[in-house]
């Protein structure tokens, strides 16, 4: 009987490549078993793991994510758009106050409020205000021109219009 004598285990030097269908191999090779070891680490530990790895060839991007990929990315999507939402409830909230502020000095008057007496954020709403008042009396002095008075002299609002003098 012959025994066969091995090398044993040998050290081998970490360099790419050259051939590229081996290359490829050893990359879809590495990657499944690099995606069951964090699959593992996830069911061991409960981590939550995200991979992506982008191949050199013409294969794409792989990705790994546990609890899932579209799940994770959808949590940064919402928590995006809350914060954006509680950045603009915290604006309406001050601009509230800040409008109860300006009604409480002035007793319901708030034109006649002192303009010395405001900060920068209330003295931006009260233009805001004063803007959007102007446009409202601007739409109805228009109203009031074009239908207010059908007649146009007063001779012709006396007299009904098929009577003759």
């Amino acid at each position: 009987m012959t025994t066969r004598i091995s090398k044993g285990y040998q050290r081998i030097d970490m360099v790419k490549m050259k051939n590229a269908r081996n290359l490829q191999v050893t990359f879809s090779k590495r990657r499944a078993g690099l995606f069951n070891k964090a699959s593992e680490l996830c069911t061991l530990c409960g981590a939550e793991i995200v991979i992506v790895v982008f191949s050199l060839g013409d294969k794409g991007v792989f990705s790994f994510g546990y609890p899932s990929i579209n799940t994770e990315a959808g949590i940064r999507e919402i928590n995006t758009k809350l914060m954006n939402l509680e950045g603009v409830l915290q604006m309406k909230k001050n601009r509230g106050e800040s409008l109860r502020e300006i009604r409480k000095r002035v007793n319901g008057v708030w034109w006649e409020s002192p303009m010395e007496e405001l900060n920068l954020f209330q003295l931006q709403h009260l233009k805001k205000a004063l803007e959007i008042l102007k446009q409202k009396v601007e739409k109805e002095e228009q109203m009031v021109n074009n239908n207010a008075f059908p007649f146009q002299t007063l001779r012709s609002a006396r007299t009904p219009p098929n009577c003759t003098r």
